[in-house]
């Protein structure tokens, strides 16, 4: 078998990718480092603040030794990713010295602090005016109106080819096991033609994909009781089908993420099954668990079994749709019987991708309190069977491909191969698809046809057709 992904199974499945920064800053130009942690909503933010800097006359240093001060975005969505925080927090203390602190965490002030006292501001997440205060403090800006061009779209961390584009903060949720909502605040959306103006000028720029974020996407305009916004010829409500629409008509693919499963949603799916719609057949859905009483317990609606009607009646209207979904096992009272119903469900739903949380304790959230939590042991036991579980739909799906001839985008060419994801694959959270032969020609962006001919666990291999686009 050839060398399998880089993306493996146990990766967390709320990561963003890496952030990727190739500004070469002028000489003398005052120069910010950016350690960008958690979700793919949080590197947004950094973008945004990265943006906000470069219009200012800063430039963007790769690496702490030629920062003249450095920001870290942090993420304080798990313990753990309070931990993996601080440790950042404290890397750059030591590499750089002088370091402003944003973020999840960052509404946790006195925690960062008792941790790390050196720091020279903290702020919370999506702050924004607060960082450029900070960063002006600790390195005051010297612009040259002549030099310092901002590109059209900004700041971007992400390859070239792809951009997330996030159409609202907050959530209205109350998930016991959730703090995001204490954290990010509640459900505020963009306006319709707001979000779509941006799109546009991310596609211009060369953009070829679109990943729509938010905390909660379906529930998108809610908050805006789904005004109608002027785009163009047109009028746009700020609601999740109209958005999907006018977004599926640019010249891009079009990729929702953290959708819940409302009616509503259904409204999505013939839009999917559209040829002329650039939307994506790919749903990103956070189900959590199947067993109502397991669902009750973390306070989310408990309709698995109308859940799974749902899914039936997307794959009647859209047979290639693609499901990813994330799940939690070991949550505070879950039993055995619970956990088998789990597993019966995934039997039943037959999931593309799937990622899985073991059940971690987070200050603040409601869950701690509840009896019957977990051990360990136990936890992971529940996790290696449930991603076995899950591996094994993965393969056997992946394994129906071989043979069929499908559309590709290619996000980095090296010696060895094209690594490229098919439309069922988001950006490091899934598969990717590997062409190893006669791929010399391609380059990132890239959007081309290719025969399939061999499948693994989470990846598959195959070569470029002759009808390639």
């Amino acid at each position: 078998m050839r060398a399998m992904s880089t993306n493996p199974p146990n990766l967390r499945p709320d990561l963003a990718p890496a952030a990727r920064i190739s500004d070469a800053p002028r000489a003398g130009q005052p120069t910010i480092g950016m350690v960008s942690l958690g979700c793919p909503k949080a590197l947004v933010d950094s973008e945004r603040i990265l943006t906000r800097l470069r219009a200012e006359g800063y430039g963007i240093s790769p690496d702490y030794a030629g920062a003249d001060a450095v920001i870290v975005n942090t993420c304080g969505f798990l313990d753990s990713a309070k931990a993996e925080s601080l440790e950042a927090i404290g890397e750059a203390l030591v590499e750089n010295g002088k370091v402003i602190v944003t973020g999840c965490l960052g509404a946790e002030p006195d925690y960062i602090r008792e941790h790390h006292p050196r720091i020279l501001a903290v702020t919370g997440p999506h702050q924004y005016e607060q960082v450029l205060d900070a960063v002006h403090s600790a390195v005051p800006p010297d612009p040259n109106p002549f030099v310092d061009l901002l590109p059209a779209s900004g700041v971007k961390l992400t390859p070239r080819h792809y951009s997330y584009l996030k159409i609202s903060e907050g959530c209205n949720h109350k998930c016991k096991f959730c703090i995001i909502p204490d954290m990010r605040g509640k459900l505020a959306s963009r306006p319709a033609h707001a979000v779509l103006r941006e799109a546009e000028k991310l596609v211009d720029s060369g953009v070829r994909e679109l990943l729509v974020i938010s905390q909660d996407t379906s529930a998108y305009g809610l908050d805006r009781k789904y005004d109608v916004n002027p785009w163009k010829d047109r009028e746009v409500r700020s609601h999740i089908t109209d958005l999907a629409r006018e977004l599926g008509q640019m010249d891009a693919w079009v990729r929702l993420h953290y959708v819940y499963p409302y009616p509503h949603v259904r409204e999505l799916i013939p839009l999917m099954a559209d040829a002329g719609c650039n939307l994506l057949p790919y749903l990103d859905i956070p189900f959590q668990h199947a067993h109502p009483d397991v669902l009750k317990r973390m306070a989310r609606p408990a309709a698995a079994a109308k859940t799974l009607d749902e899914i039936a009646a997307w794959r009647e209207i859209c047979p290639d749709i693609t499901l990813r979904s994330t799940f939690i096992v070991g949550y505070p009272g879950e039993t055995e019987a619970e956990f088998q119903t789990l597993l019966d469900w995934m039997d039943e739903a037959r999931l593309d991708r799937v990622g899985c949380f073991k059940y971690e304790n987070v200050d603040g959230a409601r869950s701690n309190d509840l009896p019957d939590h977990v051990p360990e042991a136990v936890k992971q036991e529940r996790w290696e069977r449930f991603m076995e579980k899950a591996q094994a739909i993965s393969e056997a799906k992946l394994a129906a491909k071989v043979g069929q001839t499908i559309e590709v985008i290619v996000d980095e060419v090296d010696d060895e191969a094209a690594i490229c994801r098919t439309k069922a694959d988001a950006p490091e959270i899934d598969g990717n698809l590997f062409i190893d032969e006669g791929f010399k020609g391609l380059k990132p962006g890239d959007i081309v046809a290719v025969e399939v001919d061999e499948a693994g666990e989470y990846d598959l291999w195959g070569r470029l057709s002759a009808d390639r686009q």
